[in-house]
């Protein structure tokens, strides 16, 4: 039996108030896998042990305060991706200010309504999803429009010089990516995971497939050729996998190719 959990997108709630927390945490538990801590510190430890698709943090917390926790976060490489909705009973101007300045993705007041922290939890994760889809779907779209702040820029464009480098090998392969990435397998897994919605061999073959149409919007290349340049087996395997993944042949994004120049 699949448990239900698994199937939930996972958001991790920081309150040093145990009352707040229990509120958040079962309003949410319908539609959310919840995790939950007392302050900025375990929040930080719990992410190293859970994948976390979203967090909703408090700022007033003792250790590590909600500051603190959102810079820790958004500087780490292996965590900057994921969304941050710091709550706080400050309503000043300047202290929202603040909170975005810190990195964080929303800024709710307390009290707030549950129904808006749902709102705003939901719209994140769409967005996040919509920019996913669209990469994934987009010949000409770069690797780096599904990053959302600069640590994820910085590790999308690393990543895509590292596979256009290494893309003619067939034998390119996630442990290569990891090693060069300074990253353990499953690590690099759940941050292109998070990012892209790809597991990383996905991501070396949508690499490869889109600096493909590159080659074919230069019209130097026969599609043979270019087969052959960015990795692929043969020809019959590469027309495959790019009328899968852009459903659209090569030779038919060549011809449109030629008709909007």
């Amino acid at each position: 039996m699949i448990n239900a959990n698994v199937l939930k997108p996972t958001i991790l709630i920081a309150d040093d108030h145990q009352e707040i927390l229990d509120f958040i945490a079962d309003d949410l538990s319908d539609h959310y896998h919840v995790l939950k801590a007392k302050d900025g510190e375990q929040a930080l430890s719990c992410i190293d042990l859970h994948a976390v698709d979203l967090i909703v943090s408090d700022i007033m917390m003792p250790k590590v305060n909600g500051y603190e926790f959102c810079t820790r976060l958004k500087e780490n490489i292996h965590f900057s991706h994921i969304p941050f909705i710091m709550l706080t009973a400050k309503n000043s101007l300047q202290s929202k200010i603040e909170g975005l300045e810190y990195g964080a993705d929303a800024y709710i007041e307390k009290p707030f309504s549950p129904t808006f922290l749902q709102a705003q939890i939901a719209s994140l994760l769409r967005n996040r999803q919509n920019v996913r889809a669209h990469y994934n779907h987009s010949p000409s779209s770069p690797m780096q429009s599904n990053a959302l702040n600069k640590s994820d820029r910085i590790f999308l464009e690393k990543l895509n010089v590292l596979i256009l480098d290494n893309m003619a090998e067939q034998t390119l392969c996630v442990d290569l990516l990891a090693d060069k990435m300074n990253m353990s397998r499953p690590t690099l897994y759940r941050k292109i995971k998070a990012l892209s919605d790809l597991s990383p061999n996905e991501l070396i073959n949508v690499t490869r497939l889109r600096k493909a149409a590159e080659f074919l919007n230069d019209g130097n290349y026969k599609v043979y050729e270019i087969s052959s340049m960015v990795g692929f087996s043969s020809s019959s395997h590469f027309i495959r996998n790019f009328q899968k993944q852009f459903g659209i042949s090569p030779k038919e994004w060549s011809e449109q190719h030629k008709h909007h120049a």
